[in-house]
């Protein structure tokens, strides 16, 4: 099953992720990890994006010697302008709600992305791609390589998902705040209409259409690659594949791939030296981080709710503010109240990207206050600390299931989709953060899985050789093309 570099030393994956910093980082981390074998990786992206992730990309290749390349298409016009020009990630859109009109704009890129996939030496062996962008799998058919799907979610949000699609059970839900138990689960997962994607709602026949559009060229694909390791959800991980009746590779976490942990996806708002010159000076499992993704909708009141119920604690914290919210606002709010001159000393905060997994990984950090994005959650749970969960959308509310119910590890801040409250935000942290009880029950599950997490990776470790026999599948499929070719 090894893929050594001289069965691999013409191969040339194609990854095209998704722009938006949850899809792309792992992506990233994964063209690392697939390059260390020898093999040659193109990265298709557009401009401003190529801007954020070429630090990360050139280090790579110093320290590594790898053969990655960014490869950078003009992001498409848009001819109705509801997608304001310039916005070249999801992070980047004035609402979220335009998430659906912006992906419909960059899959415009199919032709502009074949006449590369044409011209590119060496030749494409495979395609790597995002689950939203179908058309790739037409682009693998004419090419003769195979498609692999990229989703960005774990295997347990994936088969409720797929278990909640299977005979339309939610046409038999009319209400939206009505509980309900996913069917057909190893475990009893309770949920609401409104806590799933929208994407599984189906509110419109266009976004219906586009959903069976992907299905479709999901079930055509090679097969599945999954940022999780066995071990963290092996039950989930087996029906899955099952279900799905094809390959899926669990790699993660992806996040291990290298020292790296600094610019992960967009430049640091901080330096590394000034955040280990604040963390050295707290004691060990003392410090609360708080970030809740780089696609945050949380009203700005709210997030005041929020670094008030952190300054409650009286613990030190690091409070990021990522965008997607206004942060004039929150800014204004911040100045009117003195939240900030009152905690100056006690808390850290962090306009813009944070080097999450720098601080996650540091002996002072006992605690993350976090949206449950899978990215997010699993650095978290790569680092042994545990967390609490405040969900707001996509399949974030079926992580902190996850997180809350099946594995233990975490708090919720909230228990329905409701505003954030600065006393639920107190008591979910010091419940964390305790020493004794459910604190100390949770923070030893997680490291245990910390544990699990970096054996995965390690030479022989599930997630390796997930990925050595992810290779070596392409690998016989290409071999097994040419010899239909010279027959």
């Amino acid at each position: 099953m090894a893929s050594s570099k001289s069965n691999t030393q013409n191969l040339h994956f194609i990854m095209f992720p998704l722009m938006a910093p949850g899809h792309m980082i792992p992506v990233i981390d994964m063209s690392i990890l697939i390059a260390k074998h020898g093999i040659t990786v193109s990265i298709i992206t557009t401009p401003i994006n190529v801007s954020r992730l070429q630090p990360t990309i050139n280090r790579a290749i110093e320290v590594y010697s790898l053969d990655i390349r960014l490869v950078q298409l003009a992001f498409p016009p848009t001819e109705d302008g509801i997608i304001p020009e310039g916005c070249e990630n999801i992070d980047m859109l004035p609402s979220l709600n335009l998430a659906y009109d912006f992906i419909r704009v960059v899959n415009k890129l199919q032709e502009p992305v074949e006449k590369f996939l044409k011209e590119v030496n060496p030749r494409p062996s495979c395609i790597i791609s995002d689950m939203g962008f179908a058309w790739t799998n037409e682009l693998a058919k004419k090419f003769n390589i195979p498609r692999i799907v990229f989703h960005g979610f774990c295997c347990f949000s994936l088969l409720c998902l797929h278990n909640l699609e299977k005979k339309d059970f939610l046409a038999s839900i009319s209400s939206e705040t009505e509980p309900f138990v996913i069917p057909d689960l190893p475990d009893k997962i309770v949920t609401t209409k409104a806590k799933l994607p929208n994407s599984v709602k189906l509110n419109s026949s266009e976004l219906y259409n586009w959903r069976q559009f992907n299905k479709q060229a999901e079930k055509e694909s090679f097969g599945i690659v999954v940022n999780s390791f066995k071990e963290l959800e092996l039950e989930y991980f087996n029906r899955y594949k099952e279900a799905k009746g094809k390959s899926v590779w669990c790699l993660g976490p992806v996040s291990l791939c290298t020292r790296d942990n600094l610019d992960r996806g967009n430049k640091a708002a901080i330096t590394r030296e000034q955040c280990l010159k604040w963390l050295d000076l707290r004691n060990p499992n003392s410090v609360i981080y708080v970030c809740l993704g780089s696609l945050c909708n949380l009203a700005a009141l709210q997030m005041m709710e929020l670094a008030l119920g952190l300054e409650a604690t009286k613990r030190p914290f690091i409070l990021t503010f990522r965008g997607g919210y206004d942060l004039n606002e929150v800014e204004n709010l911040i100045k009117e109240d003195g939240f900030e001159e009152r905690v100056k000393g006690k808390g850290l905060i962090i306009r813009g990207w944070a080097p999450q997994v720098l601080i996650l990984s540091h002996s002072s950090v006992g605690g993350f206050l976090t949206h449950c994005g899978w990215n997010s959650t699993l650095e978290g749970l790569t680092a042994a600390v545990p967390m609490v969960t405040c969900p707001m959308f996509a399949e974030q509310f079926l992580n902190e299931e996850y997180v809350v119910g099946v594995l233990k590890v975490g708090t919720r801040v909230r228990n329905e989709i409701s505003e954030v409250k600065r006393d639920g935000v107190r008591k979910a942290v010091e419940l964390v953060m305790s020493d004794e009880g459910e604190g100390k029950e949770m923070r030893a599950r997680a490291l245990k899985f910390r544990v699990m997490a970096r054996k995965a990776v390690e030479e022989k470790g599930s997630s390796d050789m997930d990925l050595r026999s992810m290779i070596q599948e392409v690998v016989h499929y290409i071999e097994k093309q040419k010899q239909q070719q010279k027959s």
